[in-house]
């Protein structure tokens, strides 16, 4: 597998990590024992509220995160052999193959996945985010939903690192591990036009994510490159699932002018699509190339082009990564780029009808 390799020029995370606060330290600044302070986080009915309100106030002030990780899973070295992985959704094609290499690699090295999924939700993100480091993970490895990740700064300077894969992070520094997304949209849409196409559509996901935006580049730079323009109409974005996209594909479909091949450029867009294809007996009139593989594309007739990641790749540098930096590597944050394909099917490879 050959990566890119790109050093970070955002802001970067403290090199020195600031030491946790203890039950020790809550306990002396509240001025109770460490008994009651436990007692306090266990939710014991006990407690005054006197007492109750000193121990919360102190947990506030020392941003206190209670160890919630089994004593039997910690080492002599603090370590849990544990780590989260936090994705858009298990469900997902791509995120089971994301989740299924980060578990093979982390297996490897005698540590546990545990996996959350995000639902593209920000708020969810930071959910997720803080039940991990109240668990004491070693590491986060992170497909990101929200715009900005500077609330994880506190966590990077307090000895958690996070590793960013598929999106990469905004309003932080550190490492990702990403696509080749706008090269791979690219190639797709010039194969298109090299089959004699000129109507081609763009239809993608929801336009606040990086990977959308980089693919819709990558459409745009395909036309320019093959001067062809960019017609009203031709691009539908900002559809987060399958009905979405198949309506839109059907508008499209309906108009004065309907597009002769469709650039698709997420899975579940590409499904949404087909679906709307077959239904009018289409599948196999107007072209198809789509961004990431799903099951049974090879099954369809025809069959379909898509781009591919490779999965895999991505899983196992992003992988490398985060124990890199949970075995001490304080080198600058960096991204890292793992190269798509363009697997030919017959989709992409119908030509446009005759004029």
């Amino acid at each position: 597998m050959q990566v890119s390799v790109n050093h970070s020029d955002g802001p970067r995370a403290a090199s020195e990590p600031a030491r946790r606060a203890t039950m020790r330290d809550v306990a002396a600044l509240a001025g109770v024992s460490i008994k009651t302070v436990s007692r306090v986080i266990n939710g014991a009915p006990s407690v005054s509220d006197g007492l109750r309100d000193r121990v919360t106030g102190a947990i506030a002030r020392l941003d206190f995160r209670p160890n919630l990780a089994a004593s039997s899973l910690r080492r002599a070295d603090g370590a849990t052999r544990q780590i989260a992985l936090l994705l858009e959704d298990v469900a997902n094609p791509f995120s089971a193959a994301l989740s299924r290499a980060v578990e093979d690699a982390a297996r490897e090295r005698g540590t546990l996945v545990f996996a959350g999924s995000l639902d593209e939700d920000p708020l969810r993100e930071t959910e997720l985010v803080r039940a991990a480091t109240l668990h004491r993970v070693d590491g986060i490895l992170l497909v990101p939903a929200g715009p900005d990740h500077g609330y994880l700064e506190r966590e990077v300077r307090n000895g958690t690192p996070v590793v960013f894969a598929d999106r990469p992070p905004r309003g932080l520094a550190a490492d990702a591990v990403l696509a080749t997304n706008e090269e791979g949209a690219r190639e797709a849409v010039l194969h298109l036009a090299d089959h004699g196409h000129t109507e081609i559509a763009f239809l993608g996901g929801e336009r606040r994510i990086s990977t959308s935006a980089e693919r819709l580049a990558g459409y745009r730079a395909a036309l320019a490159e093959r001067g062809l323009a960019e017609r009203p109409g031709r691009v539908a974005d900002d559809l987060p699932d399958a009905g979405s996209a198949a309506r839109a594909v059907a508008a499209m479909l309906d108009s004065g002018d309907p597009p002769t091949a469709l650039f698709t450029a997420q899975n579940l867009v590409t499904i949404g699509a087909i679906r709307t294809l077959q239904e009018r007996g289409l599948h196999g009139r107007v072209a198809v190339a789509g961004f990431d593989d799903f099951p049974m594309a090879d099954l369809l007739l025809p069959r379909v082009t898509v781009v591919a990641q490779d999965v895999a790749g991505i899983g196992a540098l992003a992988v490398r990564r985060l124990f890199a930096r949970i075995a001490g590597d304080a080198s600058p944050p960096r991204e890292e780029r793992v190269p798509t394909s363009l697997v030919v099917r017959g989709s992409g490879e119908i030509p446009p009808p005759p004029r």
